[in-house]
């Protein structure tokens, strides 16, 4: 049986299962977070301002990576795209399909192959799947085999170095945005994974190196900021 802490708490949620206990994150710079799961089932209407200007830029067929309970998607699928939920989780994928999602993949994205797609979608941080640095460059490389001629990615990603700033947390020895999180439902923790914040210098210095161009499109005061990149002609 898969241990999905996420997959659990999402299906308890949306169910509206009683005296439901919180999912905790935990983190490897020492905080333990409470997860307001509801935030994985909105409606547009609260939706944020970043998420609605990467909605808006959307086109063709829409690849919408880490979907979640595929409250994007819908979106999208409602606007009339052509949109692919892709999403790891097993109880995630099958509450997009009560939710009326009508092309799911349940798939990692690395081994997601043989497809084309207009627009890699990586919202609410998705990007951070790569991990680590060097996991970006391979996520960018192998986007660059999953888009068509006039493909592009659309992801949101944050500055964290005010955590080390603001907060007194020591810094790493490796790059600073290199995260460890560990999810927690019913005392029950799931495994610990790898997860990527990014600034944006270094962002647009190894995008470059990798053959992208790359637009900041909007930035909010919490240092998170919405990127478009294309492969460089």
């Amino acid at each position: 049986m898969q241990n999905d802490p996420y997959g659990d708490a999402l299906l308890a949620e949306y169910n509206q299962v009683a005296h439901r206990p919180p999912l905790y994150l935990h983190t490897s710079y020492g905080d333990t977070d409470e997860m307001p799961v509801d935030i994985f089932l909105r409606s547009e209407e609260d939706f944020s301002e970043l998420e609605s200007i990467a909605l808006a830029l959307c086109d063709g067929h829409v690849l919408d990576v880490g979907a979640g309970a595929g409250s994007h998607s819908l979106h999208l699928q409602n606007k009339k795209f052509r949109v692919t939920g892709l999403e790891i989780s097993g109880h995630a994928t099958n509450i997009m399909h009560q939710r009326g999602v009508q092309d799911i993949v349940h798939a990692d994205f690395f081994e997601h192959k043989n497809m084309r797609y207009d627009t890699l979608l990586f919202l609410m941080n998705g990007i951070g799947i790569a991990g680590t640095l060097s996991g970006f460059r391979t996520l960018l490389r192998h986007s660059k085999t999953l888009l068509s001629e006039r493909g592009q990615l659309l992801f949101d990603t944050s500055d964290i170095s005010y955590l080390y700033r603001d907060f007194d947390v020591e810094m790493p020895n490796h790059y600073f945005g290199e995260i460890k999180y560990q999810y927690e439902y019913k005392d029950r923790k799931g495994p610990e994974f790898p997860w990527l914040y990014i600034d944006q210098q270094t962002l647009i210095n190894i995008a470059n190196e990798e053959g992208w161009v790359v637009q900041i499109l909007y930035e909010n005061e919490e240092d998170q900021y919405l990127v478009r990149m294309e492969p460089r002609p």
